[in-house]
């Protein structure tokens, strides 16, 4: 099984929050997907990376799927469909193995 944890923005880079409609249309997709899903969005978390000499931040939140395979190329057109949506240069969309107890 693999975790995979897709980390989205509260707001675009001009600081607009996206609504709630936004997040909703990919929690149905992901949820239709795989069966089920989790979102954690009542307390964002708070990102920050450096960039060209400068510091950047985001305040994201985190929606996570469980996958028996990653199916590579179907990722790769979603993160660019979440990146174009959300208005994004780059969506973090990261995998990892599970082991279920």
């Amino acid at each position: 099984m693999h975790l995979v944890q897709i980390l989205l923005p509260l707001a675009d880079n001009a600081r607009r929050r996206f609504d709630g409609k936004t997040y909703g249309r990919v929690r149905t997709e992901l949820s239709e997907r795989f069966g089920g899903i989790t979102s954690f969005t009542r307390a964002p978390a708070d990102g920050m990376w450096r960039e060209g000499g400068h510091t950047a931040h985001d305040d994201i939140v985190v929606f996570e799927v469980m996958a028996r395979e990653i199916d590579h190329a179907w990722w790769e057109r979603y993160r660019a469909e979440l990146e174009r949506r959300f208005d994004q240069e780059t969506i973090v969309v990261r995998a990892i193995r599970v082991e279920m107890l």
